[in-house]
């Protein structure tokens, strides 16, 4: 696959249902002066948990129903660095019985060219059991308001 081929696969920032801003620090650099790898993930799962917390009143802390990461990956498309400004969009990508997988898109700020993508998944379960269980009804029709077809 070409270079060209792999960005026409890559969704564009208009196909994501919202957005957050990234704030980058000057720790999040490796030697190579760029953001390490690592952080990605962390970025990935602020923006999932600030959707879920914010659009969907979840309650981490609180629910009996937790959702636990499963999977995750990062498909890395354009190298990125401190002090950049960076945006991360989110939409849902599946939403199963008790489990939804998400897209993560990161951009610069006033950019459209898709830097990286993270793909994770959520299956939510009893806290108290760990066993899976279905979505909460509420957290079930807000995400569904940000599947992407």
């Amino acid at each position: 696959m070409t270079t060209q081929d792999k960005s026409k696969a890559m969704p564009a920032r208009k196909d994501f249902h919202k957005e957050y801003e990234i704030t980058t620090r000057w720790l999040d650099n490796d030697q190579f002066g760029h953001i390490n790898n690592v952080n990605y993930y962390s970025f990935f799962d602020t923006i999932v948990n600030q959707f879920l917390i914010n659009e969907a009143n979840y309650s981490p802390m609180q629910s009996d129903k937790i959702g636990l990461m499963v999977e995750s990956n990062c498909r890395y498309l354009k190298s990125l660095s401190y002090p950049d400004k960076l945006i991360g969009a989110f939409r849902v990508k599946k939403l199963g019985n008790s489990s939804v997988s998400y897209e993560v898109g990161i951009f610069k700020q006033h950019q459209e060219q898709l830097c990286a993508l993270g793909t994770l998944t959520h299956v939510f379960v009893n806290r108290d059991d760990s066993k899976p269980s279905p979505i909460p009804e509420a957290l079930r029709t807000v995400l569904s308001k940000a599947i992407y077809n």
